[in-house]
């Protein structure tokens, strides 16, 4: 599968955290569910191997599914979208089952 963006290595945390100052966390709560989110500038996600997260990465674009754990990613610019489906294809709010989103701007590399 070729992707439009390479994922970058976070070889350089000063540098990355300066280009991609915002961070966005999706929160599993047991439940299989799939998300995508989309923002207005760059994105990569913050693992070793996306593709073993089951993450896909195009663009400002990231999809991927999780149903317990923590995957989280840097973005510059702001969040333009993020959708939330669980198991069952109900979509967030009307599903209390999907992942927990968290966005916070400016965040410090922890």
């Amino acid at each position: 599968m070729a992707r439009d963006t390479p994922i970058r290595n976070r070889t350089d945390s000063t540098a990355n955290d300066a280009q991609l100052p915002n961070l966005v966390t999706i929160v599993g709560r047991g439940v299989p569910s799939n998300y995508e989110i989309a923002v207005d500038g760059d994105l990569e996600m913050l693992a070793d191997d996306p593709m073993a997260e089951g993450t896909v990465l195009s663009g400002s674009v990231a999809e991927g599914a999780i149903d317990v754990g923590v995957q989280r990613f840097r973005f510059s610019g702001e969040m333009a979208n993020v959708r939330l489906v669980d198991w069952n294809g109900n979509e967030a709010p009307d599903s209390a089952s999907v992942p927990t989103v968290h966005v916070e701007y400016g965040a410090p590399n922890r």
